[in-house]
């Protein structure tokens, strides 16, 4: 069972980011063709979070990933992880770590 949910449409992004003026969120974009973000998505599924987490497929969802960067203000990259709050990245990372901590 996933501990995430997969965005995969604008309609659906745009009501993942009015959510997050109720409450934090969490945002993974990840490419299914790299390395990097692969191992990117094994730490983001590897844990569980009292946050909400999604995941945006940018390969197979560009025009998410894209309306994702328009509406965050935040160039695009893979992987790229966010803490959305009040419709807003508060957090980001990029192509480096994400990693859980013990």
């Amino acid at each position: 069972m996933s501990n995430f949910k997969e965005i995969t449409n604008i309609e659906e992004w745009k009501d993942v980011l009015e959510q997050s003026k109720s409450h934090k969120l969490l945002l993974l974009k990840h490419s299914t063709t790299c390395p990097v973000s692969a191992h990117a998505y094994a730490e983001f599924t590897s844990f569980e979070s009292p946050v909400e987490k999604y995941l945006v497929k940018v390969i197979e969802s560009r025009a998410v990933s894209n309306e994702i960067e328009h509406d965050l203000g935040v160039k695009h990259e893979s992987p790229q992880s966010f803490l959305i709050v009040d419709g807003k990245a508060s957090w980001g990372h990029h192509i480096g770590r994400l990693q859980k901590r013990n």
